[in-house]
């Protein structure tokens, strides 16, 4: 938080218990680190330059979690609430595009590779 921040909106994505009806057992995350970090990077700098940020914090998870566990947040702060919202939407819609990394869904009859991006 800084001193001009009016408005701090963080987005928190926990491990739901279903997917398409079907019950999860657990989630496990792969990245590839050195172009995930490069492209949350690029994110970041993106956001700074196309809405009054005063601080951005993006994290994402990697390696196996739990139900209710939480993999990814991302917290942005503006001067003023709209700007908060809008910055934070872009960030974690923009990091399910673009960023490296790879979600393993772990079912009781089985296991499927969801990218976390197209």
């Amino acid at each position: 938080m800084s001193p001009q921040s009016g408005g701090i909106d963080v987005f928190i994505g926990t491990v739901r218990d279903t997917t398409k009806g079907k019950p999860v057992i657990r989630l496990e995350f792969e990245a590839y680190e050195p172009m995930a970090l490069k492209e949350m990077e690029r994110i970041a700098q993106k956001t700074f330059s196309q809405w009054p940020v005063q601080k951005l914090l993006i994290h994402h998870r990697i390696g196996p979690l739990e139900i209710g566990e939480v993999p990814v947040i991302i917290a942005v702060s503006c001067a003023h609430r709209d700007a908060a919202f809008e910055a934070c939407r872009y960030v974690i819609d923009t990091l399910k595009q673009t960023v490296p990394i790879w979600k393993k869904e772990i079912f009781e009859d089985g296991e499927v590779w969801v990218a976390a991006h197209p």
